[in-house]
């Protein structure tokens, strides 16, 4: 089976991985020179996509490049702590979420499938499956992300990616340069006026952070956003503004967009799989992308034609991502809450969050891909 695959982040080299442990030629073409530089901030993985990442033989590589973090602390605007829960994980699980920069994690991923045999061809953009360098394939896999040109081809009446009415913007801070008392363990999330506030400690003394900033339109120019306007912007929340001060670094503004259910996900020789077919947010693209890849090699592997594998790939992802946008529409809607709607989370969510959180989210957290055959 020749395959194609249109995309080398996290979705297309890990499919490249998978799809060349079933005996797959995979080519993979990525548009920029290094899929793995500076571009976007910090993933985190919750155990699902850890076991995923077990599945293609990446594991350890990954745990090694990052770290693990046992908790989720959710706090209001006024410092009051609304919620204390285990972070991408039910609370007795003994695989801990893991938090490192997204270039670390796809070098590992484009390692491993080099490893496997698959070849990766940057600096070259597929225009999609109409592309003459995959016209020859038996199966062209579309990982080239929420703008995806292999969406639209595969439907041209397929939806459109549109403002989020959130945006983000990610940096690094000095925990020795914090002048009041924060959190020093876990993922901590302030719900503040506008938006949320997130920020872990990371080992060696400094704080990863992101804003995210609720507003109607975008910023004009997100290259321009700096860390005073943010720290205006989350001036009545202590904790986010004493991080925001003692940033050491600040990266581009980056907008949110979100895609009304793609209801054409495959075509018989044509599949999209992470962002490109579902951006599920709510933490989980990495993740989800990950699983896409194991799925799909496992669905290909146990039927005799490339086209029922992708329908037997397409039903078994299908339920899933629903449940997933479910989530990411009551995540979104949280962070764009106004006033009166903030009083009342400060009032239930510290009654409810503890209680009701692991039974809300185990369902994700549970997930077995399966495994691949061995290297």
């Amino acid at each position: 089976m020749r395959v194609v695959v249109i995309g080398g982040g996290v979705a297309g080299s890990a499919s490249a991985i998978a799809l060349a442990r079933i005996g797959a030629d995979v080519t993979v073409y990525e548009a920029y020179p290094d899929p793995a530089g500076p571009t976007g901030s910090y993933v985190s993985l919750a155990v699902n996509g850890l076991r995923a990442l077990d599945a293609l033989g990446c594991l350890e590589a990954v745990q090694q490049a990052g770290f693990p973090v046992a908790r989720q602390l959710m706090w209001s605007g006024r410092g009051r702590l609304l919620g204390d829960a285990a972070r991408g994980r039910r609370p007795d699980d003994s695989l801990h979420s893991v938090t490192l920069m997204r270039a670390d994690l796809v070098t590992a991923l484009r390692t491993e499938a080099l490893r496997a045999g698959a070849r990766i061809v940057t600096g070259e953009r597929l225009t999609g499956p109409a592309d003459p360098r995959a016209a020859d394939a038996d199966l062209v896999v579309g990982a080239d992300g929420i703008w995806s040109a292999t969406r639209q081809q595969l439907d041209p009446s397929a939806p459109k990616p549109r403002y989020a009415g959130i945006y983000y913007v990610s940096g690094t801070s000095e925990q020795s340069r914090v002048r009041v008392p924060v959190s020093r363990q876990g993922f901590n999330w302030i719900f503040a006026r506008h938006g949320v506030f997130i920020y872990l400690p990371a080992p060696g003394g400094a704080i990863w952070w992101t804003a995210q900033v609720a507003t109607p339109a975008p910023p004009p120019d997100p290259a321009a956003v700096n860390v005073a306007d943010l720290a205006e912007l989350f001036r009545a929340e202590e904790q986010a503004v004493a991080v925001l001060r003692a940033a050491s670094g600040i990266r581009t503004a980056n907008i949110g967009h979100v895609l009304a259910p793609v209801t054409r996900r495959q075509s018989g020789s044509t599949v999209l799989i992470g962002d490109a077919a579902h951006p599920v947010g709510a933490g989980q693209g990495a993740s989800i992308a990950m699983e896409d890849a194991v799925v799909l090699a496992r669905q290909l592997a146990d039927v005799d034609t490339v086209t029922a594998g992708l329908a037997a790939f397409d039903a078994a992802r299908q339920p899933r991502a629903g449940k997933l946008a479910k989530i990411e529409t009551a995540n979104r809607d949280a962070k764009v809450a106004g006033p009166v709607a903030t009083r009342m989370r400060e009032v239930i969510m510290p009654h409810v969050f503890n209680r009701f959180y692991e039974k809300a989210t185990g369902w994700l957290y549970d997930f077995e891909p399966g495994q691949l055959p061995a290297r």
